[in-house]
């Protein structure tokens, strides 16, 4: 199952917007994602309540995860990618 471990980059953690944008992205890949807290159990990254009640703040690290196919890393980098940025600018 690959995996990628990355910093949030949104200076308010993934609360409402950067949240859903990056669920947004999760869902317009059509693989299942999770993520998950240094040390938290994954959720179901698909899910915006799931993600936002995971608490992640700035800096904080996650790892996503998903089902090997033939687009699973270019997906996790560009999800690495995104959440590394800061999604409330």
């Amino acid at each position: 199952m690959p995996q990628r471990t990355v910093a949030i980059g949104s200076p308010q953690g993934l609360h409402a917007r950067p949240a859903s944008l990056f669920v947004q992205a999760v869902n317009a890949s059509g693989l299942p994602v999770t993520v998950a807290r240094e040390g938290g159990d994954p959720v179901d990254a698909r899910s915006v309540l799931a993600v936002m009640a995971m608490g992640a703040k700035h800096g904080e690290t996650v790892t996503l995860a998903a089902e090997e196919s033939e687009t699973s890393d270019k997906v996790l980098d560009e999800l690495v990618e995104m959440l590394a940025t800061d999604l409330d600018a």
